[in-house]
Formats: structure tokens, sequence, C-alpha cells
């Protein structure tokens, strides 16, 4: 890890990694398999804020920190792992790639104390990843709409507008390069914490 930290992808700790070092393995691990319309791929770090802003915005009341944490770090085994699965080779990377994966995760949910999903905040939590699934495909792998419902099998809407540009004042779906998106990131990720740590229950 850049903070000489060391990750046994086989047996992982929560306490091998800092949160720099997830920020950065997010930045440059790369959605729809480093293919963009763009002159940048898209990060997961991206995509990750992305998909917390779009379940905060679909709550009818504020959500705790914990649980936007929880939705900002769902992808975060990616980041350690350094890939992300297209979804077409899921199914030919086997019970160890998952069982891999799935301790990663573990590791991730113990050192950020987030609690396991339940049922229906996994519905939502999918609803809000799916919508920034389908919009992803249009706006930056260059997918058509149609494309995304019978190709992708992607039933969500797609967006016309980027959720990223009310907070940051970025270009409409243009992916952000490594450094920033791994400085975004890093500060929704210590600020939540923040927020928990001081007791913030909204």
């Amino acid at each position: 890890m850049p903070s000489g930290k060391r990750l046994d992808l086989l047996n992982p700790t929560p306490f091998d990694w800092d949160d720099s070092d997830l920020a950065l393995g997010l930045a440059r691990t790369y959605r729809w398999g480093g293919h963009s319309a763009w002159p940048l791929p898209l990060s997961v770090a991206q995509h990750s804020i992305a998909v917390m802003l779009l379940r905060r915005a679909a709550s009818l009341a504020p959500l705790a920190p914990v649980v936007e944490l929880r939705e900002l770090l769902h992808d975060a085994e990616e980041g350690l792992l350094g890939f992300d699965a297209v979804a077409p080779i899921k199914p030919f990377l086997g019970e160890g790639f998952r069982a891999l994966t799935r301790r990663l995760e573990q590791a991730v949910f113990l050192r950020y104390r987030l609690p396991a999903w339940t049922p229906a905040e996994h519905q939502l939590h999918k609803r809000a990843d799916r919508l920034a699934a389908a919009s992803e495909a249009v706006h930056v792998a260059g997918w058509s709409a149609q494309e995304v419902r019978t190709t992708l099998k992607i039933r969500s809407a797609v967006l016309a507008h980027d959720p990223l540009v009310d907070v940051y004042d970025c270009a409409p779906w243009e992916p952000w390069p490594p450094g920033l998106a791994a400085e975004r990131f890093l500060d929704a990720l210590e600020h939540l914490q923040r927020r928990i740590d001081e007791g913030d229950g909204a």
C-alpha cells in the first residue's frame, strides 16, 4: 500500500490499509472495464460518491451518517483488490473469487463499523446503484438507452442530471482524474467518520 501497510488479500484484516490507501485504490480502479467515451475512464471512487448522493436524494428523511458511509463504501473491496469485474465475466470467476471478495468486504465492514444490510436497506441501495449504472452506461460508456435495457439488462431510468454537479460544480458525467477522485472520496469518507464520532444521528 502507498502508506507502507501490507494487505494479505487471502487473509485480510481491518488494519491492513489506511483511508488514503483505500481512496487511491478506488480512484485507480475503473468501471466498465476501463472503457469510456471520455478521455479518462470512470473510477469506482467517483461512482461510489454518486451512489451515496443518489441514495441520499431518494430518502424522505435525512440518512444517518453510518448509512451514508455504508453507501460510500459499498464497493470498497474493489479498491483493495484493484479490480471491478464487468458483469458478463462474474459467473466465470467462481466461488473462490466470491469468497475472496466476501472476506475483503467483511474486513471493510469491521474497520468502519458498518451495520449489516437489512433486506429493505439493500433493496434501496441497489436501486441507487442501478440508477447510477444505467446513467453511467449512457453518459460515460456510450451505450444507448435502449441497449442499457436490452443488452445490459438494467431496467433503471437513465438520469439526465449528474448528481455530482450540485456538490462539486464539475462537468456533467465527465470522469475525474485519479488524483481528484481520490481526494474527493477521502474528503467524503473523513467527513462522515467525523460525524459518526461526534454522535450525529441524522
